[in-house]
């Protein structure tokens, strides 16, 4: 009888051990965990934007698709009231197309497209020294939903109310695009 009663105990160790493991495994992290520069070098904690839909957008000034700024400041006026909002990351990965200073990005973006929307320090997308939000809007083992590398300039990442990827548009794709109103709008 003393085995079974030892197996039975190693048995209830091995349990509590292993349910211990996965229910004390970290949660998935969404984009409320995460903080960044502005352009102004200003903090920014994206915990303030519990409660609203976010898209997540990699800019560039001298870039082909550096018109989309005028279609993202027109969604954004259209939708910022209505728990919507769009935040830029300048960056410098692809093509040098964003050579300029924060203060070079910020003049351009606003006498050329008034921009009003958020815009967040120069950053890196891709590569070795890829921002932490970056790291999680591309790794599925971080995001939870896809591995989706950032491809060039202007590739939109859709995050809802509670800081969960959803999806994304490639950068060819406009802001306008049907697929991002219809998730604006709850379609």
């Amino acid at each position: 009888m003393k085995p079974n009663y030892l197996m039975m105990k190693r048995l209830g160790f091995i349990i509590v051990i292993l349910l211990t493991s996965i229910f004390s495994s970290p949660a998935q992290k969404t984009l409320h965990d995460f903080k960044a520069t502005t352009l102004e070098g200003e903090p920014f904690d994206f915990a303030q934007l519990k409660g609203k839909k976010v898209l997540i957008v990699n800019t560039a000034s001298k870039c082909s698709f550096t018109p989309q700024y005028k279609e993202l400041e027109k969604l954004y006026t259209t939708y910022t009231n209505k728990n919507f909002i769009i935040i830029g990351f300048p960056s410098n990965d692809f093509g040098k197309q964003e050579p300029g200073t924060a203060k070079e990005i910020r003049e351009f973006c606003t006498v050329n497209f008034g921009i009003t929307f958020p815009l967040m320090e120069k950053v890196h997308v891709k590569g070795k020294e890829i921002h932490p939000i970056y790291q999680w809007l591309t790794n599925k083992q971080e995001n939870g939903k896809e591995d989706v590398p950032v491809i060039w300039n202007f590739q939109k990442f859709m995050i809802n109310e509670e800081g969960h990827w959803i999806d994304f548009l490639p950068p060819g794709k406009n802001p306008d695009s049907p697929k991002l109103i219809q998730w604006i709008e709850g379609q």
